[in-house]
């Protein structure tokens, strides 16, 4: 039995999903980051092998896509992930991509527009009328990621220092904090922080969590925390926006990450601001690792691919 793989990798979670070449239904599973500059070539590349057996079994891969964090930022770092990855799938096509091509593909269908990525970090892809792509954001964790859960989750350790040290006043964010992390004194974060959660961008990010708790129970602090993160994430779509041709077609934007599952304390803000750049925010309307099959498809099996798209979009957990 012959299947194609799509794969939306990222810094926290990487989602899987295949078909049968030419018979649904599909199959799904997840399995941690997949990002090679914090689990290397090697490691991302046997997690993915093991993931993919598991769901297909026995059966022949005709075709993979994946979009990998970090993927287009690193010429070294490409190929080695990459040539990690085919030694794991020899003789099979595949196509790679950053995760947020995937997310695009997925949140409109292979459609013309715009999708942001506010995951562990932000990113964002378009295409416009003419087929033309562009990116924006995605940079570093150090020096970029606006709007993201890292970006928020640094933030909440920002804004706790400064309730701690009086500068500005205290709320429920710092209760949040306080108790999350089993403090007996303010400083005792230093440690705690330093030791367990600079090396991990995937401890950093969940701290966003802690933003949403502290929002949902009154913090000001937190509440405007969301709304600085639409702006940051809305910069970057105007940015793609003004490198593209919409001219003819409502721009369409859409979005996926973990920071959109805090609902309305960002979907209203962010709708506001990309209405304030001439587009509609737009529910997704396929997964991102949906969005990786349906490129799969395009690129291995394209006269399956209307068929396909017409499948997923049909499936009664799709809106």
């Amino acid at each position: 039995m012959r299947y194609l793989i799509g794969i939306d990798g990222g810094g926290t979670k990487t989602a899987i999903c295949a078909a049968r070449v030419h018979n649904f239904p599909l199959s799904y599973t997840e399995t941690s980051g997949t990002s090679w500059r914090e689990y290397g070539a090697l490691g991302v590349a046997q997690k993915l092998k093991k993931s993919v057996d598991g769901l297909i079994g026995e059966g022949q891969i005709a075709g993979i896509a994946i979009g990998l964090p970090c993927h287009g930022e690193s010429l070294e770092g490409d190929q080695a992930v990459e040539q990690a990855i085919r030694k794991e799938f020899p003789g099979v096509p595949i196509y790679f991509s950053n995760d947020v091509e995937v997310g695009w593909a997925g949140s409109l269908a292979l459609e013309p527009g715009i999708n942001i990525v506010a995951g562990t970090g932000s990113i964002a892809f378009g295409k416009d009328i003419h087929g033309k792509t562009a990116r924006g954001g995605g940079w570093s964790e150090f020096f970029g990621d606006e709007g993201s859960c890292y970006w928020v989750g640094r933030k909440v350790l920002e804004l706790f220092s400064k309730q701690a040290d009086g500068r500005i006043p205290k709320d429920a964010l710092y209760e949040v904090v306080y108790r999350k992390f089993g403090l007996s004194d303010d400083f005792g974060i230093v440690d705690i922080v330093h030791d367990s959660y600079m090396p991990s961008r995937e401890k950093v990010a969940g701290l966003q969590l802690l933003a949403k708790e502290a929002a949902l129970l009154g913090s000001q602090c937190a509440i405007a925390l969301y709304i600085e993160a639409a702006r940051e994430l809305c910069l970057i779509v105007a940015a793609i926006k003004n490198r593209l041709d919409f001219a003819s077609k409502p721009l369409d934007v859409s979005y996926t990450g973990g920071l959109f599952k805090a609902g309305e304390l960002i979907l209203p803000h962010f709708s506001r601001e990309i209405e304030g750049i001439g587009g509609k925010l737009i529910t997704p309307r396929l997964k991102p690792e949906e969005g990786a099959l349906l490129l799969a498809y395009q690129h291995f099996s394209p006269d399956g691919l209307e068929g396909a798209k017409k499948a997923i979009i049909k499936r009664p957990d799709q809106s």
